[in-house]
């Protein structure tokens, strides 16, 4: 027989506006804990009473006083929710094994996951780095991290980033404004990573002085690009191609970092992604770090995780179902007797 337990606490101080940014409207963030969690949250003021397993009572509660905590400087939503309840997920000295700190100017970024942190000690280590899996796991805003990082303490010179513009067919010309412009909507995640880790008015001043760079993927052909730090964004849309051609632009004193997720490919059906060859081709070779993430690495809003997660199921299932059918044809055709082509003559 399952025993339920109860625990209290009183949270402190007494402010009444902490105690509601906490709860949320109708208590949606003690809702959320709630489901997640599997227990039972009630509360009398500042005194809360949380009842279910011993050992999820008292994980509950940590991420309460952590939510109370974190109510001190900002205002809660469910995204943040879900964050903290994701980094509660771990035992404490896993959670500290599993952290990695990138420091800018403006902020300091820390990260959620062990293949996150895995993932920064790479790029620390390695000359060329891929980061693979599915949306929302921080691959992009990682990546921009450790270039604003290097940048702001002169390890490089130049930012650059690339991606190709797979949806315009690489053929930009039709699109209004200068480069920098017609590129822009593909580089928008980007962007915006750059405006919270460095401001707006810094990125637009080193983008002019082309210490920031944008360019689309085909525009890198024929040049050497050396103490920048290189970022190829969404690489599961580059053919082969243009995947050894990205590669083999790397010069002195350069970091890359390619990230993509290979289940997202905007190719032709017919064309090979070049982030699913090179994983082949370069398996194995000194000085290459490979990241690759799993859907419980996703760390944005909870119904993301789920999304992926029924992605994957039915791409399972379709995939069994095509291999049952061919194997079904070819026991038919071998259970089939010959027909007789022999003929006499009359």
């Amino acid at each position: 027989m399952t025993t339920l337990h109860t625990i209290q606490f009183r949270l402190a101080p007494e402010d009444n506006e902490r105690l509601q940014n906490l709860c949320g409207w109708q208590s949606e963030h003690l809702g959320q804990v709630e489901l997640r969690l599997g227990v039972e949250i009630n509360h009398r003021g500042f005194l809360f009473a949380i009842t279910g397993l011993a050992e999820r009572i008292h994980k509950a509660e940590e991420v309460v006083r952590e939510l109370f905590r974190l109510t001190a400087a900002e205002t809660l939503m469910p995204e943040k929710v879900h964050l903290v309840l994701h980094q509660f997920g771990h035992d404490q000295a896993q959670a500290l094994a599993d952290e990695a700190l990138i420091k800018t100017r403006r902020k300091t970024i820390k990260t959620r996951n062990k293949n996150q942190a895995d993932y920064i000690q790479s790029i620390q280590r390695h000359d060329v780095n891929f980061g693979i899996g599915p949306a929302g796991t921080g691959k992009t805003y990682l990546a921009v991290a450790c270039a604003v990082e290097a940048l702001e303490n002169e390890k490089v010179r130049r930012i650059i980033l690339t991606r190709p513009a797979v949806e315009a067919g690489e053929k930009l010309g039709f699109l209004p404004g200068d480069l920098t412009q017609k590129v822009d909507p593909y580089l928008r995640p980007l962007f915006d990573a750059l405006f919270e880790m460095m401001g707006f008015e810094t990125v637009e001043r080193l983008m002019e002085k082309n210490v920031i760079e944008v360019a689309p993927l085909a525009f890198m052909r024929g040049r050497t690009l050396n103490e920048s730090f290189i970022i190829l964004d969404e690489a599961q849309n580059t053919s082969t191609e243009q995947m050894k051609m990205f590669l083999t632009r790397i010069g002195f004193g350069s970091t890359a970092v390619i990230t993509g997720d290979i289940t997202q490919c905007d190719l032709p059906r017919s064309q090979k992604s070049g982030l699913r060859h090179v994983i082949e081709v370069l398996d194995g070779v000194e000085g290459i770090g490979f990241t690759f993430y799993q859907t419980q690495d996703v760390v944005r809003h909870r119904l993301v995780q789920k999304i992926v997660h029924a992605y994957d199921r039915y791409d399972r299932k379709q995939a069994q179902d095509k291999e049952r059918a061919q194997q079904k044809k070819s026991a038919d055709l071998n259970a089939t007797p010959p027909v007789s082509s022999s003929c006499r003559g009359v």
